[in-house]
């Protein structure tokens, strides 16, 4: 009888632990060429969620495009636009930090409440330098690792 009941609390525990996971972090696919060499189309990251506060440049973050800045291509499936929609990008400058060279038309420093997101790889990445600068609302993460494949 005591093993039932000890075999049913470490079920329960690992319930618990398993909802905990799963509300605080998530797995992302990286989807084209834009973090590269970083990380590559179709590794997969794990995502600590969390709100953009307290970012610092360097690190590297998931964020759920406004529709605004989504760059979707004409004639994009349902399934191409929701790629669209996530990215993973590296925190190039946060509020008050000098808006870097790359960022056109924007003042001296970057506004609060703002982010300037950059890809790795500068030549296939649709990022800051093409839609501007990020809420700091719109940060779904902070990648973790990457996960290994199978």
């Amino acid at each position: 009888m005591i093993w039932l009941a000890v075999g049913l609390g470490l079920i329960l525990i690992l319930i618990a632990a398993l909802v905990w996971l799963r509300a605080s972090h998530l797995v992302v696919s990286v989807q084209g060429p834009s973090m590269a060499p970083s990380y590559q189309h179709g590794e997969r990251v794990l995502v600590r969620r969390r709100g953009g506060a307290g970012l610092v440049a360097g690190q590297v973050v998931v964020v759920d495009l406004p529709a605004r800045l989504r760059p979707v291509p004409d004639g994009a499936t349902p399934e191409e636009a929701m790629l669209a929609r996530r990215v993973i990008k590296r925190v190039a400058a946060v509020a008050g930090d000098p808006v870097p060279f790359a960022v056109e038309g924007s003042g001296p420093v970057v506004p609060p409440g703002c982010l300037v997101l950059l890809g790795d790889n500068a030549d296939a990445s649709g990022d800051s330098r093409q839609y501007g600068y990020v809420g700091v609302e719109d940060v779904v993460g902070v990648v973790r690792r990457t996960l290994r494949s199978g």
